[in-house]
């Protein structure tokens, strides 16, 4: 009989997510006359852009035409999205050659630990987005080290305490703290880097919610960074891909294992057996919102979304609460009673309706903490500032 992977007995009996909905409609079962509102997962609620929508209806059609059909194109992505990726977001810092466009940063982050295998040693904020956990831990990697990012050291992990890795995962704007990388605090991670031989694996994908001019946006702004840096990013919260899906990795062709043989060697090698690229419509959308109508488009629901933390922030203060990220980032994270995260989620949509993530899905730093996201509708969003204002548990 066929056996069953062992390593997924090192999983949790669910992924963090579908765990909140299981609880939530449980709830709605018992409760069907409570309107919810969600401000739990990071989906976007607002339609697409303009300018990305006729990139897509535009590419669809052509494919109902003989001059205008194509089938596979290229694995690493067409050519002119490449470039203009590059000059976009990484103008003078990388070459189009070193993106590879894909159906997504999860799905990337994925790849990734399928590219270095079960026996790299890597390491992770705790809190911390729990895909770099899971899918490291499917591929049967054991050799997984956590560090603590909390309020004392700034959710910033403190190196000097770093054991000896292969793999540093980091994600700025940071999913769940909303916290922000500085620049001194990536010059001092690439340098890490360099001493140790390490490589970093840079979770950019909300790098369009920073406003604030001194912070980093990519990490390749930190000179020595393409030899050390794998960098994943995202059109998902740029413009509301999450239902088309579309994202982009970069390989440094400096980047090189222990032998010396370039990591985007064998990357490219591995895209080409696994992967057929992106659909070539999902393409053609993020090439027309990077034009200069569709970025100042990207700009407008970015701040759109902004505009929603600074209220969720503001309201909460309200009620005495210390409430970290929101303004560089589309995550809050709230400190609450002290009482385990998940007994704080399940009053909260009790006595409020209301949906948050639980902090200790992220990880053992985040017990005792909510995590709140500003995607959402601003009549959904006005809704919830009501019930925050006139229903929020007192003894928090």
């Amino acid at each position: 009989m066929v056996k069953r992977n062992p390593h997924f007995l090192n999983l949790s009996e669910s992924y963090l997510f579908p765990e909140v909905m299981r609880r939530v409609r449980h709830y709605q079962q018992n409760h069907p006359e409570v309107e919810l509102l969600s401000l739990s997962i990071g989906d976007t609620s607002e339609p697409l852009t303009r300018s990305a929508t006729l990139g897509l209806l535009n590419q669809a059609e052509k494919l109902g035409t003989r001059e205008g059909y194509k089938g596979y194109g290229l694995e690493q992505g067409e050519f002119l999205l490449r470039e203009k990726i590059t000059e976009v977001f990484y103008p003078n810092l990388i070459d189009p050659d070193e993106i590879f466009v894909s159906d997504g940063a999860k799905c990337d982050i994925g790849r990734l630990q399928l590219l270095f295998g079960q026996t790299a040693a890597l390491a992770v904020q705790n809190p911390t987005y729990p895909v770099y956990v899971d899918t490291s831990t499917v591929v049967g990697n054991r050799s997984i080290s956590y560090l603590p990012c909390t309020p004392e050291n700034g959710f910033f992990p403190d190196l000097s305490k770093l054991a000896d890795v292969d793999l540093l995962y980091l994600c700025s704007p940071n999913n769940p703290t909303g916290s922000v990388i500085t620049k001194p605090q990536l010059q001092d991670l690439v340098s890490w880097a360099q001493s140790k031989k390490a490589f970093i694996i840079f979770d950019a994908a909300y790098s369009g919610f920073i406003q604030d001019p001194t912070l980093p946006r990519t990490i390749y702004e930190i000179p020595g960074a393409d030899e050390v840096a794998i960098e994943v990013s995202s059109f998902s919260k740029l413009i509301g891909f999450t239902g088309v899906r579309l994202g982009w990795t970069i390989i440094p062709k400096k980047l090189r294992f222990e032998n010396g043989h370039p990591v985007h060697k064998d990357y490219t090698r591995f895209v080409t057996t696994f992967f057929n690229g992106a659909s070539v419509i999902a393409q053609a959308g993020g090439l027309a919102a990077l034009s200069l109508e569709g970025l100042e488009e990207m700009r407008q629901m970015l701040a759109f979304y902004l505009e929603n933390a600074s209220l969720i922030r503001q309201e909460l203060q309200r009620q005495n609460l210390t409430v970290y990220g929101g303004d560089n980032a589309p995550y809050l994270w709230v400190k609450c009673a002290s009482k385990p995260s998940w007994d704080l989620f399940q009053t909260l949509l009790e006595k409020t309706g209301i949906i948050a993530t639980p902090g200790i899905g992220f990880g053992s730093q985040g017990e005792g903490y909510l995590r709140f996201s500003s995607f959402g509708s601003r009549p959904h969003i006005l809704k919830a500032l009501e019930r925050i204002r006139t229903a929020w548990p007192q003894d928090w």
